[in-house]
This record gives structure tokens, C-alpha cells and sequence, in this order.
């Protein structure tokens, strides 16, 4: 019983502190963070002045660019990928791919060797990568398992829940697959406190 008991509170004050992620070097106040990824980067559904790059980078005091391309798909990403880091030469990527291969049904593994590709790039080039999970539409809106996968074989933090929370919610979007501003905030502010339990902020 004793034991138990013990174990009950360990498993309480574990799931108090949230969810650990992979730790991450600190970013200088002067380091550029890149948002790279389709609508939901972009900020379809609202202004650009809420889309949440625009609100994470008031919320993590680094400078935040907005990368994100309505419609595209993963493998559109992967080519498009090298040339926007050629450019902007973040210090950390957030990625957030996937949700137009799923709209258009075609595959998780498609998706899965193309996010995973384009976290590899990234590291190959030194970048440090946050990956927002992408739900699948339909009946019990949730990622695919691939996203965690990912995250764990190539150490890397993973956001996993907070978009199946926002799109499930038809307060928080704009329409079936979009945040609106508020649906935006919550994706920002989850980034946000990814980033300061891994050490990045």
C-alpha cells in the first residue's frame, strides 16, 4: 500500500511539471527564429498580426520569421526548405508540416520521411528544430504517432497536443481546419512554454 502511494504522488507531481522535453542551448537575444510551414504557419484564417509567429516572437523576445505557405505540401516544403535557411540563417527552426498531405490523403509515411528529412537538414546545418504536431481530420482529431517518433529519434522537442486542442474547438477557429486569432494565441503561448521547459528562453 505504502508503495503504492508512493508511486500515485510521484506520478502527481510528474504530471504537475507538464510534459519533458529534449534540453535545448539557450538562443542569444540578437538569434533569428524561423516559422517554416504551410496555412497554419502562414496564419490563414486571421491577420498576419495574429498569426502566431507574429505572438511568439512577443512572447519569446527573439525575432520570429513568418515562412509559411498556404497548400503546401510536405514534399514542397522539403524542396523549398534549403533556400529559406540559405536566407534567413535562423538559430532554431519551428516546424509545423504535414497538414496538407493529410487533407489530400497522401500517406503519413510521405509525410513522415519529409518532416524527418527536413529536421535532418536543419541539424546538418547546426539548427536547432521544435516540430508542432499536425492533427489528421476526422472523428478524434489527433497527430499522427510519427511526429513523437521523430522526436525521439532524432532528439528534437515535439508540441503534440495543443493543435487537436484548438481544432477541436469551434471557439478557437475560423474554419474547419484553421485557427482564428485566439486558436493562433494558444499555438503561440504552447511554443513559448515548450521552449522555456527545454532552456531555449
Amino acid at each position: 500500500m505504502v508503495r503504492f502511494l508512493l508511486a500515485l504522488v510521484a506520478a502527481t507531481l510528474l504530471a504537475a511539471c507538464g510534459p519533458s522535453y529534449p534540453k535545448m542551448a539557450r538562443l542569444d537575444a540578437g538569434a533569428t527564429v524561423l516559422a517554416f510551414g504551410d496555412s497554419l504557419t502562414f496564419g490563414t484564417g486571421t491577420g498576419a498580426a495574429q498569426a502566431y509567429p507574429t505572438v511568439l516572437e512577443a512572447l519569446i523576445g527573439r525575432k520570429v520569421v513568418r515562412a509559411g505557405v498556404p497548400g503546401e505540401t510536405s514534399a514542397e516544403g522539403l524542396a523549398r526548405l534549403p533556400g529559406v535557411l540559405d536566407e534567413v540563417e535562423p538559430k532554431l527552426l519551428v516546424l509545423c508540416h504535414g497538414g496538407n498531405d493529410f487533407l489530400r490523403k497522401l500517406g503519413d509515411a510521405q509525410a513522415a520521411e519529409n518532416v524527418k528529412a527536413m529536421v535532418r537538414l536543419a541539424q546538418e546545418r547546426s539548427i536547432a528544430v521544435v516540430i508542432i504536431a499536425t492533427p489528421k481530420p476526422g472523428f478524434g482529431i489527433a497527430p499522427p504517432k510519427f511526429y513523437g517518433e521523430i522526436g525521439m529519434d532524432l532528439k528534437v522537442p515535439v508540441e503534440s497536443t495543443v493543435l487537436a486542442e484548438v481544432l477541436s474547438d469551434r471557439d478557437l477557429k475560423s474554419d474547419l481546419v484553421h485557427p482564428n486569432g485566439e486558436g493562433y494565441r494558444r499555438m503561440a503561448e504552447a511554443v513559448a512554454r515548450l521552449l522555456k521547459r527545454a532552456g531555449a528562453v
